[in-house]
C-alpha cells in the first residue's frame, strides 16, 4: 500500500520519532539518504503563495538525489482546467511523489487517491503538518526533549497551524494549549482526535480562552499570522479580535524564564508578535525555518524507502 503524508496523525508516535530522528541525523550529514539518486522526479505543486516551502522542498529534494519539478498551480488549474483525479494520474507516472500546497484537505486526499504514488501535504486550510514537525525538531533541539513539554498556540486556534499542532503535539507526548477569541475555536473533530490521541501518549490537548493562563508556565509559545490565506477581507476584523493575543514581552513573561518563542513566517511585526519577541534572544524561528528541509527530507525517504514502521 502507497504511503502518504497528509495530516500529522498519519505517523504513529513510533513513526514521528523515528521520522525526527532521522531529521537530526539529516541535519548532521545532509548527502547520507539518496533515495531519489538517479534523479528521480518529485511533483511540487503550489496553488498558494510560497517561500520556505519551495525553497526547503527544492533544496531538499536535491539533497536527496532527485530533481524538483515545480508547477505552477495558476497555470496547471488544477481541479478547474483539469480534474483532481486526471491530474493526479498523470504526475503519478512522471514523478516518484507529488508535493501539493492546496486549498481544502479534500483535494489532497483525492489527489492521494489516484496518484499512484506518495502525496505529501505542503500545506492546506486545516492542516500543514510539515511546518509542525519542524516546530518539533527545534523544539527538540532547544528543549531537549519533547514528551511532557508545555507548549501554547496563541491567536488563531482554527488555523492549520493551530489543528497541526494540537495532533503533531500529542503524537510527541506533549501538552498542548491553544488559545484565542471565543468564536475562533479549533475544529472539533481534530480537538477530539488530538484529546484521543494524548491518552495514548500521557500528552494532553485543550482550547484555553485566557491567553495568559494559556502560555502560564509554558515551555515553548508559538503564533502565526492572524490573517490566513483566504482570509484577507477580514483583516482589520481578525486584527481588533486577536490584539489581546499578540505574542509580546508582556504576555511571553508569563510563560517559564527559558521558554522558546517560535513563529512559522512569514511574521508581522506589530501585530501577531512584536519585532522585540522575534528578534529577541528567546526566538528560534530562523532554526525553525531552516528545519522545514530536514523534516521534509525525513519524511521522503520514510515515504520512499519503508523508513521506520
Amino acid at each position: 500500500m502507497t504511503r502518504h503524508f497528509l495530516r500529522d496523525d498519519d505517523l504513529s508516535p513510533e513513526q514521528q520519532a523515528g521520522v525526527l530522528e532521522l531529521a537530526l541525523k539529516l541535519k548532521a550529514s545532509p548527502y547520507d539518504e539518496r533515495p531519489l539518486a538517479g534523479p528521480r522526479t518529485v511533483a511540487v505543486l503550489f496553488d498558494k503563495p510560497t517561500l520556505r516551502t519551495q525553497a526547503s522542498f527544492a533544496s531538499g529534494i536535491a539533497e536527496l538525489g532527485g530533481f524538483p519539478m515545480i508547477i505552477d498551480g495558476s497555470l496547471a488549474q488544477v481541479g478547474v482546467r483539469e480534474s483532481i483525479a486526471d491530474t493526479a494520474r498523470v504526475l503519478g507516472r512522471q514523478a516518484s511523489a507529488v508535493v501539493w500546497r492546496t486549498h481544502e484537505q479534500s483535494r489532497l486526499a483525492e489527489m492521494a487517491a489516484y496518484a499512484g504514488v506518495p502525496v505529501v501535504n505542503a500545506l492546506t486550510d486545516q492542516f500543514h503538518p510539515c511546518q509542525a514537525l519542524a516546530d518539533l525538531l527545534t523544539i527538540r533541539e532547544h528543549r531537549g526533549t519533547l514528551a511532557g513539554q508545555t507548549l501554547a498556540f496563541v491567536g488563531d486556534p482554527a488555523c492549520n497551524m493551530g489543528h497541526s499542532l494540537l495532533l503533531a503535539g500529542v503524537t510527541a507526548g506533549m501538552h498542548v494549549r491553544v488559545s484565542g477569541p471565543a468564536d475562533y475555536h479549533p475544529d472539533p473533530d481534530v480537538l477530539a482526535r488530538a484529546q484521543e490521541l494524548a491518552r495514548l501518549t500521557d500528552g494532553s490537548a485543550g482550547f484555553e480562552a485566557d491567553p495568559v493562563e494559556a502560555v502560564s508556565g509554558a515551555d515553548v509559545v508559538v503564533t502565526d499570522t492572524w490573517i490566513s490565506m483566504g482570509r484577507e477581507a477580514e483583516a482589520e476584523a481578525r486584527a481588533q479580535a486577536f490584539a489581546p493575543w499578540q505574542l509580546n514581552d508582556a504576555l511571553l513573561a508569563h510563560a517559564a524564564s527559558d521558554a522558546i518563542a517560535m513563529h512559522c513566517l512569514p511574521a508581522y511585526r506589530g501585530k501577531e508578535i512584536t519585532a522585540e519577541v522575534l528578534e529577541g534572544p528567546r526566538s528560534v524561528v530562523w532554526d525553525e525555518a531552516e528545519n522545514r528541509r530536514h523534516v521534509q527530507k525525513a519524511v521522503l525517504v520514510w515515504l520512499l524507502s519503508g523508513g521506520p514502521s
